[in-house]
């Protein structure tokens, strides 16, 4: 592998459609991967559609995880000035994370310069990864044969029954679990707010914030077989789940 980064991209929207009601990038969703990720010897870039700050959502202090970082004075840089989807070069990526947050279903779906990015790190062979509502950057990325990339594989990602439990259903753009099979994907799921992960060949998912964890363990589960010059296995090769 010629690249140890990762590149993770967060939402720039801090607003839910016309209601005024506040969100971001669920800060859970950033932290919990980039802690696991980091330890694993890999640099990390942060990047959005527009680049600049990244707004947060789910700014809990009393989880020790979040607390760490959001006093890493090199992490908070990074959320302050992210990069633009225009500065990326995908080739400098073994990796490409999508952080969730409901922010993430209003600009990361239409974003052509994401997509374009998100395809050639999986044609390099590179691992592409979500979590939660960042699984929105997905639906619309399609491979250099025109098909679409989440195609045939298995997908977690925020539930029908997890957005209604939070009175979002009317709110969102689109049900990102109805998108997802629309797209030709199986969409598997745990119970609503457990954690539950799926990799899916070199494609990783998880369902919802306790999942964030388990998605970072598993980007560094797939790139350690791609660096040993081991074949990843196939769809659903491994689930990682987990009871609340």
């Amino acid at each position: 592998m010629k690249s140890k980064k990762v590149l993770f991209v967060a939402t720039n929207c801090n607003r839910l459609g016309d209601t005024g009601l506040r969100t971001g990038a669920f800060l859970s969703e950033l932290t919990h991967p980039y802690q696991e990720i980091q330890s694993a010897g890999y640099e990390i870039d942060i990047a959005s559609p527009l680049g600049g700050e990244i707004p947060l959502d789910g700014v809990k202090m009393d989880d020790p995880i979040n607390a760490v970082w959001m006093n890493d004075e090199d992490f908070l840089e990074k959320v302050a000035g992210s990069l633009s989807a225009e500065e990326v070069r995908p080739e400098n990526y073994c990796a490409i994370f999508f952080a969730g947050g409901h922010g993430a279903m209003f600009d990361l779906p239409q974003n052509k310069k994401l997509q374009e990015i998100t395809s050639e790190i999986w044609e390099n062979d590179g691992v592409v990864a979500a979590v939660c509502h960042g699984a929105a950057g997905l639906v619309n990325v399609k491979t250099s044969q025109g098909t679409y990339l989440i195609k045939d594989h298995e997908i977690a990602a925020f539930s029908n029954s997890e957005e209604e439990a939070v009175g979002m259903e009317n709110v969102v753009p689109f049900l990102l679990q109805d998108k997802i099979q629309s797209r030709g994907a199986t969409y598997t799921h745990a119970s609503k707010f457990a954690a539950h992960v799926v990799k899916s060949g070199r494609l990783v998912t998880g369902q919802n914030p306790a999942s964030a964890m388990g998605v970072g363990q598993s980007v560094v589960e797939v790139l350690e077989f791609i660096e040993d010059g081991r074949e990843v296995p196939a769809v659903n090769w491994c689930e990682w789940h987990v009871s609340p």
